[in-house]
């Protein structure tokens, strides 16, 4: 399986932004990507009134939109994971053949974390005693166990994790 990390912080401060640049950083270095949103208040992830909506809607257990591009899959578990370790661990399938695997959110997972923090929004770090922090993004100048990065330094931070999680899995 996949290395897999939590980007993790509180609503609102940029996880989603942080994804959006590491992608693309480390797919030009050559890697093959995969993501998860951790969807807490997302009860219905799909659109209601659309084919796909109206087939779970009827009872399947599983759909999946196939197009010439996308494959999307909705599926109902079986029964709820015990925590968020319990959940990522069931979608590890999801993922073959990828070199890594972002899950935003999930802070309590027992996963290597790199937590974005704004301090013009919050007052401490979520993961700060964390010990599966890995790196801070932030604009805070705090003492931190785990290497810190500025906003833009997005190459900084894909080398770090292209030395601690991808090369020894190329």
């Amino acid at each position: 399986m996949a290395p897999m990390i939590s980007i993790a912080g509180y609503a609102d401060s940029g996880k989603t932004t942080l994804i959006e640049k590491l992608v693309p950083e480390l797919k030009k270095r050559g890697y093959r990507i995969g993501t998860i949103k951790h969807a807490v208040h997302e009860s219905n992830l799909d659109t209601q009134g659309k084919d796909s909506w109206r087939h779970f809607a009827a009872g399947a257990d599983t759909v999946v939109v196939s197009s010439a591009e996308k494959i999307a899959l909705i599926q109902k578990r079986e029964k709820a994971p015990k925590d968020s370790q319990a959940e990522l661990a069931s979608l590890e399938t999801f993922f073959p053949g990828m070199d890594i695997v972002f899950a935003e959110g999930y802070k309590s997972a027992r996963i290597p974390k790199i937590e974005i923090f704004r301090s013009d929004i919050h007052d401490h770090p979520l993961c700060m005693n964390d010990r599966m922090l890995v790196a801070l993004v932030t604009d805070a100048h705090i003492q931190c166990n785990a290497p810190k990065f500025g906003f833009d330094e997005i190459d900084k931070l894909a080398d770090l994790i292209e030395r601690d999680f991808l090369k020894e899995n190329k």
